[in-house]
């Protein structure tokens, strides 16, 4: 007990739902307005990444493999709540890497719901089996799908400082096969090379016309720019104070607007987390159910402060 009393304040952050660590009542998110339901596919990824946030790589499966069963339970729970759901969102690992991703993302539109898939482009979306697969869909429902390529930094050094080398070139020859089929693009950097956000956009639209790529280099729903997630790095906890003091509603925030339907490795059922950017994290499980789901989120980790509420950043387009 003398230990955690004489703590410095800051090691006492984040520990209580309820509270910060001066005592203030803790912010709370409602889902307000469910519009994006996250499936994670797997934490199986192609390639290791420097400072991946959920730790990908050809080893981790923490969480493994959904399946078109599992996807499309979520969905009849998407009517049966009547969420007003207009997007759902795949992410991983990479994607590509799951057998059943071409089947998923078809049973999802076929349902009408927009598709937003976030991939490296690289060889598991490259393998023909997977290439047929999306040449299946028809050209209707090639307008509700967006392929978000994980393009770190506009220029090949800096991509591939980050993804090894010769990522770069192979995720470009992905966006130029998908270009080439009549599939919608977008882009995901990040912002840790110490360039101002024009010109890191300067650079993104240079490459962008180089290779034909109709992608919106000033929108940042089309290019987005992922700040660094350093959870070592000191950030203010968000109290109910907070929203009035920074002129912003618990709407503007992730959690209110979406959930991640995930499984855990050795689990015989997915599960439901309250953000995308905290897999591991148990406080953040909230049941099996979307119902379950419904509850407000405690703002209480590094990530909500710096990530969400002081850097408005959305992982949703």
């Amino acid at each position: 007990m003398k230990d955690i009393i004489d703590a410095p304040k800051s090691s006492l952050k984040f520990r209580d739902p309820l509270l910060t660590a001066d005592g203030q009542t803790r912010a709370t998110v409602p889902l307000s307005n469910p519009e994006t339901l996250w499936f994670n596919t797997g934490t199986l990824c192609n390639i290791t990444c420097i400072n991946c946030y959920i730790e990908s790589s050809p080893s981790n499966d923490r969480l493994v493999y959904l399946t078109v069963e599992e996807v499309n339970n979520y969905l009849d729970q998407i009517e049966e709540r009547k969420w007003p759901i207009r997007e759902i969102g795949f992410t991983g690992g990479e994607p590509f890497m799951n057998p059943q991703m071409v089947a998923m993302t078809r049973t999802c539109l076929d349902r009408g719901f927009d598709v937003l898939i976030l991939t490296n482009a690289m060889r598991p979306m490259m393998r023909k089996t997977v290439q047929n697969g999306l040449l299946e869909i028809p050209t209707e429902q090639r307008e509700k799908l967006i392929f978000r390529i994980s393009l770190d930094h506009w220029s090949q050094s800096a991509h591939d400082e980050i993804r090894g080398k010769g990522a770069f070139d192979r995720t470009i020859e992905g966006m130029k096969w998908l270009r080439d089929n009549g599939f919608h693009l977008a882009a995901a950097g990040r912002t840790i090379w110490g360039e101002t956000d024009t010109e890191t956009r300067d650079g993104y639209r240079a490459l962008y016309a180089k290779h034909s790529f109709d992608i919106d280099a000033d929108n940042p729903g089309m290019t987005v720019l992922f700040p660094e997630m350093d959870e070592t790095v000191e950030v203010p906890e968000i109290t109910t104070a907070c929203w009035g003091i920074l002129d912003k509603s618990p709407r503007d925030v992730m959690c209110s607007s979406s959930r991640m339907v995930v499984k855990r490795k050795g689990a015989d059922h997915p599960t439901v987390l309250a953000c995308t950017l905290l897999p591991y994290d148990e406080q953040f499980e909230m049941g099996r159910t979307l119902e379950e789901a419904e509850r407000d989120v405690a703002l209480n980790h590094p990530h909500c402060s710096k990530f969400c509420v002081l850097g408005g950043a959305s992982c949703s387009g």
